[in-house]
């Protein structure tokens, strides 16, 4: 069981991250070990980006981006939702449990649904073991960029 996870949001500015600003106007809280980062379309995120917040120590990590048919750079959530898939593939592979990478839609007005989202995540990390990258310790296969 994990007690002091470390997890990464990358979120869209224009949905994602204005829930996320919403939700602190809202006063709803969520646990504070989930560092915000936004990026301006979760469908222009790298591979690269996700698997180095792993190897950086992240415990996990979610991307939060525009519901479907909402995204203001027309299909880069449906794009950022395959490449989750297939990065959990590559986690498994490598032997990190795929749960530690999830995908999420959220429009902007939605400050609250942002707040249960971290929430939950947090609590499926919380479940899992401290990341192995974080301590140091070889993985499977390694994660190369």
């Amino acid at each position: 069981m994990n007690t002091d996870p470390r997890i990464i949001s990358f979120c869209c500015y224009n949905c994602a991250y204005a829930a996320a600003d919403l939700a602190g106007a809202m006063r709803v809280s969520y646990d504070p070990r989930v560092t915000i980062v936004g990026v301006p379309c979760t469908g222009a995120m790298e591979a690269v980006v996700v698997l180095g917040a792993f190897e950086e120590g992240a415990d996990g990590v979610f991307v939060a981006g525009c519901l479907d048919g909402e995204c203001h750079y027309k299909e880069g959530n449906l794009r950022a939702r395959e490449r989750v898939a297939r990065l959990r593939e590559r986690l498994s592979e490598v032997g990190l449990e795929p749960e530690r990478l999830e995908m999420y839609q959220v429009s902007a007005a939605m400050g609250a649904r942002f707040g249960e989202i971290a929430a939950e995540f947090v609590d499926r990390i919380k479940a899992l073991p401290p990341s192995p990258l974080r301590r140091g310790a070889a993985v499977k296969g390694g994660m190369s960029r």
